[in-house]
């Protein structure tokens, strides 16, 4: 066989190519504007690192999908997602139509028959078991959805509701402590002894002394507040309380301090009849609050009728009912206004509101000076807590009433009541009072539409011109509505309030935020003590299945479930038949849980358990026992395989 040899020669220049062989020679000329070294080089050392890259992966796809991919355009959408780091064009196709159908099921009505499954685990069933196809599956799952998103408003505002009942109302240990001291102060003479002795009247009026006002009918909190305040003083013997309490309070008040001296403090114990300025003449638009059936009806009547709650907010509800407080209508709540009034003597005061705690020494309040002030009080518009410290006008008032809109900057800084340094010498010398009862009339007249929120905005009006600012140290807000307050400031301030719903002596209070106040309650007194046995004790009456009652009667905290349910069997009605003879035949359900013999009373309380004439209700249901005959596997007899359900619906 005859072999011919092949050259190829590439000229220095790159502007010829030339082929030849023993017989042919063959040439090529290139353009001249080609390529050169440089990008010739450049090529090949990029398709030096390339190649074996697309070769090893290639390799890779073409092994993992062997089966699965016999074509180039199958393996260009195997390779091309890898390499270049997208997401398969499948997927988003998916995600595409997933999406179409959800949108296609958003806005017509969820069908009225349509059964919903309780739980994902019986969705992911019921679509295995019925073949849902995609749309009735993305039907099925808005349906549960939004009955979840209105179970859960539903369960919020309920909550918020029980919560406002709870501390709208009074504690029985409270109560149980005012009706004993009550007692006390009628049968004990030492209770009724006079405060203070005639030799201390003097300094009643005596301003060299560091005076102290505080208005409440709850005598727990007012022995806190004073307790704290004589405590935490430098000179304690410069400490006058003058203690304002309303005329059912008055008697147990009384004997709590006569009881139980703060020497070398001093302490007065009035209440509100005592005050001969404090006439229906004086203070008529007090009781025109107090009379005016908008206004009862508004604090007193059914908080839910009328409001539309599926356009609020679980926030702004909860700060409605907290406005609706009943105490925004008492008179010792307005109190304050009258101060010069009720104290002509005296200068200069603290006023301070029952739910503070006193930490450290407040006589420099007196040194501080107001550049001819009326109040020195704590701005409430900055610091820290942007939920706390951001109160302006515009929180209190409504700005679309003209009267609002033309005399109020809504961005102007609100202040706190709490703890405010009073120079009641200068007060006399304006209007405030005056200015006060002009708004508190005008609010009447527009049925509340200028306002809703108790004293505070009146007050704002009243001072309007006439506060001074002083430290936020010396006045720490929120504690009573604010769980995630900061406690190393807690620790600082001066006077911690828990202003809010969550008061430190009600089961809503916030546990960690308590001990600052409890550190203050005498627990070794008497009436403390049986005060706590009240409190710790739960009234329950156990309903029968035929609507029949056994109780009510007071169980201690520590009572167990299994000690409740021998009660129901020892006082099971005798005219009844059936009466369970085991704890095992009888099962107890509140609140719709089923009780667990190894808790206690304690574990089952709620929000309201602890209020006055609050009884819990226990159903009772009765699952006799099996015999040995009765207990025959349930595949002997096709009659046992049914399941009997009982139903128990709470008062």
């Amino acid at each position: 066989m005859l072999r011919r040899r092949m050259q190829l020669q590439i000229s220095p220049s790159m502007r010829s190519i030339t082929i030849s062989s023993s017989n042919d020679l063959m040439k090529i000329k290139v353009a001249p504007r080609h390529i050169s070294y440089r990008t010739l080089f450049h090529t090949i050392l990029i398709l030096a690192f390339l190649l074996p890259f697309v070769f090893i992966v290639t390799a890779l796809v073409t092994l993992e999908g062997v089966n699965k991919c016999s074509s180039i355009d199958c393996l260009g959408r195997r390779l091309g997602p890898r390499f270049l780091a997208r997401i398969d064009d499948s997927e988003q196709r998916l995600v595409r139509d997933f999406y179409k159908i959800l949108n296609e099921v958003s806005t017509p009505d969820i069908p009225d028959g349509l059964k919903l499954p309780a739980s994902f685990r019986q969705l992911v069933s019921d679509m295995k078991n019925n073949h849902y196809d995609a749309k009735t599956f993305s039907l099925v799952l808005r349906a549960m959805i939004e009955k979840f998103e209105r179970d859960t408003r539903e369960s919020k505002f309920a909550e918020l509701m029980n919560k406002h009942f709870a501390a709208s109302s009074i504690p029985k240990g409270i109560h149980c402590l005012s009706l004993r001291l009550t007692d006390e102060y009628t049968s004990n003479a030492h209770a009724r002894r006079q405060l203070p002795s005639p030799e201390l009247l003097p300094l009643l009026s005596d301003n060299a002394y560091h005076h102290f006002v505080l208005a409440t009918d709850n005598i727990l909190a007012a022995s806190v507040v004073v307790s704290s305040a004589v405590q935490s003083s430098s000179k304690p013997e410069k400490i006058v309380f003058h203690v304002i309490t309303d005329k059912k309070t008055y008697a147990g008040m009384h004997s709590w301090f006569a009881l139980n001296s703060v020497a070398p403090a001093i302490v007065e114990v009035k209440s509100v009849h005592q005050f001969d300025w404090l006439t229906r003449e004086n203070v008529p638009v007090l009781e025109a609050v107090e009379s005016h059936h908008v206004i009862r009806n508004y604090y007193h009547g059914n908080h839910i009728a009328g409001a539309n709650l599926s356009e609020t907010t679980p926030r702004r509800f909860a700060s409605k009912l907290q406005s609706r407080s009943p105490k925004y209508i008492s008179l010792l709540n307005h109190l304050r206004i009258y101060l010069p009034e009720l104290f002509p003597n005296l200068d200069k005061v603290v006023f301070l509101d029952d739910d503070i705690v006193i930490q450290r020494d407040l006589s420099p309040l007196w040194d501080i000076d107001l550049h001819g002030k009326v109040n020195g009080a704590v701005e409430t518009c900055r610091g820290e807590d942007e939920w706390v410290m951001s109160k302006r006008f515009r929180t209190y008032f409504n700005f679309s009433h003209p009267l609002i809109s033309q005399h109020l900057d809504p961005e102007e800084c609100a202040w706190a009541y709490g703890m405010n340094i009073f120079d009641l010498r200068t007060w006399r010398k304006t209007n405030i009072r005056e200015t006060y009862h002009y708004w508190l009339k005008a609010n009447l007249k527009s049925n509340l539409t200028m306002w809703k929120l108790g004293t505070l905005p009146p007050a704002l009006i009243a001072f309007k011109g006439h506060v001074q600012a002083i430290d936020s140290s010396w006045h720490m807000l929120g504690l009573g509505y604010q769980s995630k307050t900061n406690l190393e400031n807690v620790k600082k301030a001066a006077v911690i309030h828990y202003n809010g719903q969550s008061k430190p002596w009600l089961e809503i209070g916030f546990e960690h935020l308590r001990p600052f106040w409890t550190k203050y309650v005498n627990y070794s007194n008497d009436f403390i003590k049986n005060m706590a046995e009240v409190d710790n004790q739960l009234e329950i009456k156990f309903r029968l299945t035929d609507g029949s009652d056994i109780g009510p009667k007071a169980f201690p905290d520590a009572t167990t479930v299994v000690a409740l349910k021998e009660t129901v069997i020892s006082q099971w009605p005798r005219e009844k038949e059936n009466g369970p003879k085991t704890v095992k035949e009888v099962k107890l359900i509140s609140a719709g849980k089923v009780l667990d013999n190894n808790k206690t009373v304690k574990d089952y309380r709620n929000p309201v358990s602890n209020l006055v004439g609050a009884v819990t209700t226990m159903h009772v249901i009765i699952q006799p026992l099996l015999t040995e005959k009765e207990k025959k596997p349930k595949g002997d007899d096709p009659k046992m395989n049914k399941c009997v359900c009982t139903v128990i619906i709470p008062e």
